[in-house]
């Protein structure tokens, strides 16, 4: 029964919690500008993230409850959830420098390690799902930029995790996914509500989670695991990359990445969050079925989509974007 009912009610909260961020954002003001390196034209309330984050603090809870052997993981995840949530709140309504921001999601990360450590007695395994959040955490705030794109593609790793988990684990993809399915109608394909940062980030977050849920409950190759967000991964770590090399100042706002460069070029908001999502429902069919095979083909499939995708980036970047659309 919670297998239907909690998804469900997850939806629902999202969605309703959501609809109440958009009058309390336009009740505080709380907006984002139209400006040159943003990729929107028109005023836009933000902080809608707030109902995503919402619906997985009662999803931790409900399963918290249902689920004793759970009952140390479940709280501590949610807790390193609500740190980032909180400090995304707070930079939303009064910005902050980063490395206050970097302190919080470096703390929530090594608490998603330290559950990790605890049910795998792995350090190397902790470590590595710490440093993933952390990474997860920035890169979907990197790629929140246009309608809809960090919440869909957050609703397909979600998918992706309820298709390759066996169940009960495989809730834990399904609520996130619902979460971000009651967000998305008031972002896409109009934005009457942004996520901002408390939703960016937080996805990442809860990402990162299902990840490591997903590593340490299987005995799948971890870069299977991380082709379901790989296009974030390489659009957001090349990128970076790029800007690294070029002695560019990489922390500061920018409209380097791909899917902003495709709507400097005229496709519209919906058009490049529907080919994104298109690719990561790609890499979502290619890990179920390299999930099916022998350990060694998982781990070639999962470095071989990584490169693949990599050379993609690299052909879309140098030889569809001219230097000046920098």
């Amino acid at each position: 029964m919670p297998f239907v009912l909690l998804p469900l009610a997850t939806l629902a909260l999202a969605a309703w919690v959501t609809w109440l961020a958009i009058h309390y954002a336009i009740r505080r003001r709380l907006v984002d500008l139209p400006g040159e390196r943003r990729s929107h034209q028109v005023t836009t309330p933000r902080g809608g993230g707030v109902g995503i984050v919402a619906s997985q603090v009662f999803a931790c809870s409900v399963l918290a409850f249902l689920y004793p052997a759970y009952a140390f993981a479940l709280p501590v995840f949610a807790a390193g959830l609500l740190l980032v949530a909180g400090i995304g709140w707070w930079d939303d309504h009064r910005p902050l420098p980063a490395l206050p921001r970097l302190g919080v999601h470096l703390l929530a990360s090594l608490m998603l390690g330290g559950v990790v450590l605890v049910a795998t007695g792995d350090p190397l395994k902790a470590a590595f799902c710490a440093f993933l959040a952390v990474s997860l955490i920035n890169i979907w705030n990197f790629m929140d930029g246009i309608n809809g794109l960090a919440a869909s593609q957050a609703a397909l790793v979600g998918i992706g995790v309820a298709v390759l988990l066996p169940w009960p684990l495989g809730v834990a993809g399904a609520v996130l996914a619902a979460g971000c399915l009651g967000f998305l109608p008031f972002n896409f394909p109009r934005a009457r509500i942004f996520m901002g940062d408390v939703g960016s980030g937080a996805l990442g977050y809860l990402v990162a989670g299902l990840l490591a849920l997903g590593m340490c409950t299987t005995v799948l190759a971890p870069p299977l695991w991380l082709v379901l967000p790989s296009v974030f991964l390489v659009d957001a770590g090349f990128t970076l990359l790029a800007r690294i090399l070029k002695g560019e100042r990489w922390m500061q706002p920018h409209t380097q990445h791909l899917y902003q460069r495709f709507v400097k070029r005229g496709r519209s908001h919906a058009i490049v969050t529907v080919m994104y999502a298109s690719l990561t429902l790609s890499g979502v069919a290619f890990t179920v079925f390299f999930s099916s095979l022998p350990l060694g083909w998982g781990w070639a499939g999962g470095l071989g989509w990584g490169a693949a995708l990599a050379a993609a980036w690299g052909f879309l970047r140098i030889g569809l974007f001219n230097k000046d659309d920098d």
